[in-house]
């Protein structure tokens, strides 16, 4: 039986490089880093940087007094959700079936900003101070259950948290959902907001982060041999993700084909990833399979790509596993300038993704000055132009999760 072909019609972003899908990726495109110093963070504290959220405002997003409430990352993930609708051409009175409408705005970490308030509260106020809103808040599904009421969307809607790897799961869950006949149409994405000495320092306790406080611009630097770590950040990127019947017959705007999405698991280790490849590279054989495709027919990787001294070279050893002829892919490290978004990451690199396919240009991999041998892929420190008809995007996550989607170029 034919698989139901499905389609993307919207898509939204709150990022360190700005809000708006295109002036977005023209900076990508420039290759604008994202990274630099927070001036809140004390010297005491081993990394004092991140690609952080500037000049965000909910205004005409979010009711003023629930702005003022909720965890940032609910906030960034309402307003990317309602942007990628609006692009969609979707509002809250638009004529649909609604019951066949559903959103999975998923987060790795969910409400840091309420949980480390409020344990602040509990130990110097006591209990009776605590917020009505922490539990709500800090919730993972939360972001997606209030866009949800405001659209009256009444499909499914839960979250995944599969740290890293969670943006590009919830786009797979999606499309099955749609696959399967439970949703014509789905708002996917993934969101976080942990930049907070909390989470910059528990990710410092497992060093995991680059230390590159002189030239934070620097920092992240995938498959160059001086890499030290990864470098946070945060926001949200949603996609809409629709049947491609159930988007000709409202007339929507078709930005490219999802095609298909695979998923697997390293069992290896918590954090580093499997030396011998076989965990990603399993995930990335389930994609093209899902998406019906050969290894050979894709044009394009966004990679993981984090700047750690062990993922860099391990996706590009499982990489090779699967694409005989490297040299013939384009690959790149979204990650250069806007830092590792971790939940929000495959969302991130969903929205990249999809530009290069309809556009043609692919933004370079920056502070690749030193790079590692055998990298074998084509791997541009310059916007390049190229034409290419298939792409995939990895995501991998703290546990050995793994996750790749694939998407076409759009051919009316």
């Amino acid at each position: 039986m034919l698989k139901k072909r499905i389609v993307v019609t919207g898509m939204g972003i709150v990022s360190p490089l700005g809000h708006e899908i295109d002036s977005f990726y023209a900076r990508l495109l420039a290759g604008e880093s994202a990274i630099s110093l927070i001036p809140s963070m004390g010297e005491e504290y081993p990394t004092r940087f991140a690609g952080w959220i500037r000049d965000f405002d909910p205004e005409g997003y979010l009711d003023k007094k629930l702005a003022r409430r909720v965890d940032p990352f609910i906030a960034y993930g309402i307003v990317a959700g309602k942007k990628a609708l609006a692009a969609s051409g979707i509002s809250p009175e638009t004529i649909l079936d609604k019951t066949r409408a559903g959103i999975l705005l998923c987060s790795g970490m969910g409400g840091m900003h309420m949980f480390n308030d409020n344990a602040h509260i509990l130990q110097e106020k006591g209990p009776q101070r605590l917020s009505p809103f922490l539990i709500p808040f800090i919730i993972t599904n939360m972001a997606g259950g209030l866009l949800a009421m405001d659209y009256g969307f009444m499909g499914p809607n839960y979250s995944i948290s599969t740290a890293c790897a969670t943006g590009n799961n919830a786009l797979i869950a999606a499309a099955d959902h749609i696959r399967k006949g439970d949703a014509d149409l789905m708002v996917a994405g993934g969101v976080e907001a942990a930049l907070l000495p909390l989470g910059m320092a528990g990710f410092n306790a497992c060093k995991a982060l680059s230390e590159r406080n002189e030239a934070p611009e620097k920092a992240s630097r995938p498959w160059d041999k001086g890499r030290d770590g990864f470098v946070m950040s945060e926001g949200a990127g949603v996609l809409v993700l629709e049947s491609l019947d159930h988007a000709q017959k409202r007339g929507a705007p078709i930005l490219a084909e999802y095609l298909g999405g695979g998923v697997s698991c390293d069992a290896w280790h918590m954090t580093n990833p499997r030396p011998d490849g076989e965990g990603v590279a399993l995930c990335i054989h389930n994609a093209l399979n899902d998406a019906g495709i050969k290894a050979e027919q894709v044009d394009y990787i966004n990679a993981h790509a984090t700047s750690t001294p062990a993922g860099d070279i391990a996706e590009i050893n499982a990489a090779k596993k699967v694409f005989k002829h490297p040299e013939k892919i384009v690959m790149n490290g979204t990650k250069s300038m806007l830092g590792h978004g971790l939940g929000a990451a495959g969302g991130f690199e969903a929205i990249v993704t999809v530009k290069a396919l309809k556009t043609g240009h692919i933004h370079p991999t920056i502070n690749l000055e030193n790079p590692e041998e055998g990298l074998a892929f084509e791997i541009p420190v310059q916007a390049i132009q190229r034409p290419i008809q298939h792409a995939i995007s990895n995501s991998f996550g703290f546990g050995g999760h793994n996750a790749t989607v694939v998407f076409k170029k759009w051919n009316p």
